[in-house]
């Protein structure tokens, strides 16, 4: 099992098919774009992160908020500027309609998602003084006046708009007038870029639908770090091969 655990993380790391830097200052975010995987064969809610079902990671799919009561959970804080948001679509809010953010084969997006409308925007904070160094997220229907931003105390590490994210971006959602998609990565290449606040803003006429909020708590450079089980695994297969090697060479002694 665990083999086809690898096997599986090797596929998903190949499909990366565009990686960019955002370098201002001292800052050097890392900025990773892939059709993103599938949380659930033949589920249809959107595009994941690799590491959706990595312990080590957590993921906000917003599928179970019925009501205008979500603030988040334990580790981040959700925060719209209008204060309030609304559960019907046409306006800033976490609903389903036909620009949900599409899958990773550009399928129609059954679940839930958070939408941001025109003078709007939506904070997201790590709570307790984390910091991230990671974040990921299912961008959908992308459009002119979509902004991206990362923050570290109030003040901007890295920022991408609209055309940035556009143009490495290549899933065209069903039914979507050749809007693009896809999972967007944001990683940290050192201390002096990791970020606290997460910024999600439209400026103009349109929204910015996105799925699928996908966070690592950590300081410093953001590496990949596998789940418990698949560290366990890759250490038997290391134990096997030792044991053959010592096994052999004591043969050869003879």
């Amino acid at each position: 099992m665990f083999i086809k655990k690898l096997a599986c993380f090797a596929a998903l790391s190949a499909s990366a098919i565009a990686s960019v830097a955002y370098a201002g200052s001292a800052h050097a975010i890392s900025l990773n774009y892939t059709p993103g995987a599938n949380r659930t064969s033949n589920v249809h809610e959107g595009a994941f992160s690799q590491n959706v079902n990595n312990s080590n990671f957590v993921t906000i799919d917003f599928n179970n908020v019925n009501d205008k009561s979500f603030k988040g959970n334990s580790l981040v804080d959700y925060t719209f500027s209008q204060g309030n948001y609304s559960t019907s679509a046409g306006s800033t809010g976490i609903f389903n309609d036909q620009w949900a953010p599409a899958g990773v084969a550009g399928d129609v997006n059954q679940s839930k998602y958070l939408a941001v409308f025109d003078g709007n925007s939506v904070s997201i904070k790590a709570k307790n003084g984390g910091v991230f160094n990671y974040f990921g997220l299912d961008a959908g229907a992308l459009s002119g006046g979509n902004t991206f931003e990362l923050l570290k105390g109030g003040v901007t590490v890295a920022k991408w708009d609209y055309q940035q994210l556009n143009d490495i971006a290549t899933v065209v959602g069903i039914n979507m007038s050749n809007q693009k998609n896809g999972f967007f990565e944001f990683s940290s290449t050192g201390t002096s870029d990791n970020f606290d606040e997460i910024k999600l803003s439209q400026v103009g006429g349109g929204g910015f639908e996105s799925d699928n909020h996908t966070f690592h708590l950590g300081s410093g450079k953001f590496q990949s770090t596998p789940e418990p089980s698949v560290t366990l695994g890759m250490l038997a297969v290391g134990g096997i091969f030792l044991y053959q090697r010592r096994k052999q060479n004591l043969q050869n002694a003879k």
